[in-house]
């Protein structure tokens, strides 16, 4: 039998060197809600429990660190970020990965987010913790058998931020391992300026070993925090991609599904598909309100059906509305690139919104006035 999680065992050891009390909140909300909705099996009790812990004993780690004598105080800002944002599915992993190839533009590697410290530039280093990630996700994939399809990840690849977000206990990524609707409530409503401190804090350690031109990231959710984003990096740049919402929900549904079957013995689709419809409804029309806060040269908005129709002309126009400079040598990359995925024989990532009791018209409903505003409404009249 499961035995209920702790937030005592969580964070057992850890307490008076994590940092400030903005986590506690958010820990203890997750948790109850983690016991209350689920029944978790082998695997997921215990890969539940070691996120958690991971996640937090990175925030110590880090939090150790920058009290290091000289450390946090005399570090610089960031370089400016731009972040790559818009539903989930939306097309954001093959946005990001065609900007990731341009030599002024950093994100974090996977092994960089997961185990970051103690820093090194050693190739032998890197090649440990790559090797050791590598097969906790080789592992993953074996649980999670679709995961390759739906995303895949692998250690030295660049990787989206939201998972930084999981030192603070305030992310999407638990959303998607479990069934927590209290905790779903507390995240659409929270601030989130602490995680972006965090966020921060983390870029600032990370220069460390080298300070890139601008950083480059993404975390679909990130559209609902503008104001807390320019708080922190008030330069900061979006490029947010468009896709009818109709084809991005059933997709995330689907992706939950999948993982907290690894999970979970009680996965309910329907329970999924009334979550992530209303959760992405909230998050969207927060980001639509928000709009004003940013410049014109701040926010550059993408077609999904014409990026992944042209994706080069698509991405110079990115360049071009955000007064970026595109070479020669970046674009050589990217048409390699793209003619390689056209080689790669995808699986395919089967999905329908029926599957999770929802319907277009359900779906139309909910995000009227996004879809409006970004021309989908006509395509499911």
């Amino acid at each position: 039998m499961f035995n209920k999680i702790s937030v005592s065992k969580m964070l057992g050891g850890l307490e008076g060197h994590i940092g400030d009390d903005d986590y506690s909140e958010p820990l203890n909300i997750l948790i109850d809600s983690a016991n209350k909705n689920n029944s978790f099996n082998l695997f997921g009790a215990f890969a539940f429990k070691n996120q958690l812990k991971d996640r937090l004993k990175m925030r110590s780690k880090l939090h150790n660190f920058l009290q290091a004598p000289g450390s946090e105080k005399l570090l610089p800002s960031p370089a400016d970020p731009i972040f790559v944002t818009g539903l989930p599915r939306s097309g954001t992993t093959f946005l990001f990965n065609l900007l990731a190839l341009d030599k002024n533009h950093r994100s974090p590697k996977y092994w960089e987010i997961m185990s970051p410290l103690p820093l090194t530039k050693s190739n032998f280093d890197i090649k440990k913790r790559e090797w050791k990630i590598n097969a906790e996700l080789k592992f993953a994939r074996t649980i999670i058998p679709k995961l390759r399809a739906m995303h895949h990840i692998r250690a030295q690849t660049p990787e989206e931020c939201m998972l930084i977000a999981t030192m603070n206990i305030r992310s999407i990524v638990y959303m998607c391992m479990v069934d927590v609707p209290e905790y779903v409530e507390y995240l659409k409503n929270c601030s989130f300026e602490s995680v972006f401190l965090w966020h921060k804090r983390f870029f600032q350690m990370l220069e460390l070993t080298g300070r890139p031109n601008r950083w480059l990231l993404k975390d679909p959710s990130h559209i609902g925090h503008i104001p807390e984003i320019l708080s922190t990096y008030p330069n900061a740049r979006f490029i947010n991609i468009h896709r009818d919402p109709i084809q991005s929900i059933a997709s995330f549904c689907s992706l939950t599904k999948n993982i907290r079957s690894a999970f979970s013995q009680n996965v309910d689709n329907t329970k999924i598909g009334k979550t992530v419809l209303d959760f992405w409804q909230h998050n969207l029309n927060k980001g639509m309100s928000y709009r004003g806060l940013l410049g014109p040269n701040q926010i550059v908005d993408i077609n999904y059906t014409d990026f992944i129709q042209s994706p080069l002309d698509t991405i110079k126009n990115v360049y071009s509305v955000l007064g970026f400079d595109i070479d020669i040598q970046t674009e050589n990359e990217m048409e390699e690139y793209l003619i390689k995925q056209n080689q790669i024989k995808k699986e395919k990532h089967n999905y329908s919104l029926e599957e999770f009791d929802l319907s277009p018209e359900i779906v139309k409903d909910h995000f009227h006035n996004y879809m409006m505003r970004h021309g989908f409404s006509d395509k499911i009249a």
